[in-house]
């Protein structure tokens, strides 16, 4: 019994050991941005991606309905006094 207890801390020492990790020197950031994210997706073959790339779309579409809308309610707004 004594051997089994001392096996185990042995194993739970180990796994408790120190990382590596101060010695790497990786960046864990994410370098894509949410709309390239989405893009990758809307392009994969999992069911229901097409409808991301619809989405995107979709709100592009918005988008530039606004931007034009807009524009056109800045063109007819009359110049201050």
């Amino acid at each position: 019994m004594d051997r089994r207890l001392s096996i185990a801390l042995t194993i739970l020492a180990l796994a408790c050991g120190g990382s590596d990790a101060g010695s790497q020197q990786t960046v864990n950031r994410d370098t894509l941005t949410q709309r390239q994210k989405d893009s990758i997706l809307a392009k994969s073959k999992i069911p229901g991606a097409r409808a991301v790339g619809n989405a995107m779309t979709a709100a592009d579409s918005t988008s530039a309905r606004i931007r034009q809308a807009n524009a056109v309610a800045t063109d007819t707004t009359p110049p201050p006094r």
